[in-house]
């Protein structure tokens, strides 16, 4: 089936200038363009797309997803390269998991503190705790 841009930006969950956008920086080189201009956007085209956004959510530059672009049109010669960027990409994200789960430690930690503090009526309640509460932050 073939769709409009914004068509395709609907079922996308996304703006038309975004697709727009990803076109031009080389992120869907296969969308096709009619005679005067108009875009005409595929199945395999939104497929695309969603992995560009899938990249594009894990924090991964505009570079290197148009570098895993340009890998797939090598074909089999680049698989181990874009094995090697998705590995890079997972430890990335898995280093954002765990300062992730820091803050929400601390954001834990903030939330008792003060639920404490008003059940108490008072943030005395924590004073001379200074030890403690550091030791909980680290």
């Amino acid at each position: 089936m073939e769709y409009s841009i914004s068509e395709a930006a609907k079922k996308a969950g996304i703006t038309a200038s975004t697709i727009r956008y990803y076109e031009k920086e080389g992120l869907l080189p296969s969308i096709k363009r009619d005679k005067n201009g108009i875009r005409s956007i595929t199945d395999d085209d939104l497929q695309h797309l969603k992995i560009v956004e899938c990249l594009k959510a894990t924090g991964m530059p505009i570079k290197d997803i148009r570098k895993f672009i340009d890998l797939c049109t090598e074909g089999d010669n680049s698989l181990q390269e874009r094995y090697e960027l998705f590995l890079d990409r997972k430890k990335a994200i898995q280093k954002q998991i765990a300062d992730l789960q820091k803050v929400e430690k601390v954001i834990d930690f903030k939330c008792w503190y003060y639920q404490t503090a008003i059940d108490a009526g008072t943030e005395k309640i924590h004073k001379g705790k200074d030890k403690v509460i550091s030791s909980i932050l680290q």
